[in-house]
């Protein structure tokens, strides 16, 4: 929940469009100063929480919907989205006001326990120990909350420079994805100025990061989904595994056509590959440039999941690369991009040629000095 700033001690900012786990985010704040890191955490007062009813609501109606689940981690992400859009959800504010926090869990609560009850009448909770659990919560993270909105903008204005770190991709969103296949938040750069009350013409450059490859968590239509060996030696290189859930995530061929209607979406100045290493003593490595349809090549990247279903991929094929040892992608990227191997290479500039744009950055590697700029002063 923390952004992956705060390890290195950086100043870093939950704002009001992310929902809030208290206790969760209180773990992982405990679990940095185990590490003797200094927090340097902001916390926006209007970030809506996350309650356990919202967990319990978020299995239950994921168990629902069949074929239409999106397979969410059940943390009770869309059912707390949903109380917001209702206009009935709390708000951090609330939580760090006892005396605000207690009439709206109760409203809240009753509301739960009647929807909950529709698919398990044996369920309830303690109120009382529910509110007392979470008032704690509350003066724990009252240190940290502010007006994120009011300090973000005088940062920018101070000349501040800022890094906005989404989750999730841009298929995910609410508005812009694989709809019902996502998530309840705009998970793409659209996001950026409701999420923390940065107008668009504050807004810098924006970096679309793409893996070499494609992945997938939970269900949705995937055209270029790999379901033989090599899907597992793609899944075992890139460490794709659900990072609070642990299960296998799906992988597939780099989908370019996609990629282009992501980059049209979020109006991304350059990009970012990712994870190139990942697809080591691969061969061939195919890329999907775009989608048939009833014998015909479509111009647009077909945003309905039922159109989506009856598409077939077409692909380019590239020759791949062979097995190195970390050790040896690491010492290749001190070296630069001349280093790589030609067949690395060529696959990165067909990438670039077709999306007709610049990339900016490279990594062969998990560690940070596994990168390679691909230009100077990208940003």
């Amino acid at each position: 929940m923390i952004p992956s700033g705060a390890p290195l001690e950086k100043e870093v900012i939950i704002a009001n469009g992310c929902v809030v786990d208290p206790k969760v985010l209180l773990e992982e704040i405990e679990n940095l100063k185990r590490l003797n890191k200094k927090i340097n955490l902001k916390l926006s007062s209007t970030a809506h929480v996350i309650f356990p009813f919202h967990r319990i609501l978020d299995g239950l109606e994921e168990k629902s919907k069949g074929e239409y689940s999106a397979g969410t981690t059940k943390r009770g992400i869309g059912p707390t989205y949903a109380d917001k859009a209702a206009r009935w959800g709390i708000r951090v504010f609330d939580l760090i006001h006892p005396e605000i926090l207690k009439p709206k869990l109760e409203r809240l609560y009753k509301i739960k326990k009647e929807l909950i009850n529709i698919y398990d009448p044996s369920w309830d909770i303690d109120l009382d120990s529910l509110y007392e659990e979470y008032k704690l919560y509350g003066e724990q993270l009252k240190p940290y909350v502010t007006d994120t909105a009011y300090y973000l903008n005088k940062a920018i204005d101070a000349g501040k420079r800022i890094v906005f770190e989404g989750a999730q991709g841009n298929l995910l969103s609410i508005d812009h994805g694989m709809y019902p296949f996502g998530t309840s938040s705009n998970a793409n750069a659209l996001g950026i100025c409701a999420g923390t009350g940065i107008p668009p013409k504050k807004i810098g450059k924006i970096f679309g990061i793409i893996k070499a490859y494609t992945s997938r968590v939970g269900e949705g239509k995937f055209p270029t989904e790999l379901f033989n060996n090599i899907a597992e030696k793609i899944r075992e290189q890139g460490h794709e595994y659900g990072t609070v859930t642990g299960r296998p995530r799906r992988v597939g061929w780099i989908d370019l056509f996609n990629i282009k209607y992501g980059i049209m979406i979020n109006g991304v100045d350059k990009i970012i590959i990712t994870l190139l290493d990942a697809l080591q003593g691969i061969n061939p490595i195919k890329i999907c440039t775009t989608y048939e349809l009833n014998g015909e090549i479509l111009e647009s990247w077909p945003i309905q999941s039922e159109i989506i279903d009856k598409c077939k991929p077409i692909y380019k094929e590239f020759e791949g690369w062979e097995p190195r040892t970390q050790k040896e992608w690491s010492e290749i990227a001190k070296q630069g991009y001349e280093a790589l191997p030609d067949t690395m290479k060529k696959y990165i500039q067909a990438i670039k040629e077709e999306l007709k744009i610049d990339i900016a950055l490279i990594s062969i590697g998990p560690e940070r000095e596994d990168t390679i700029a691909l230009e100077e002063n990208f940003f």
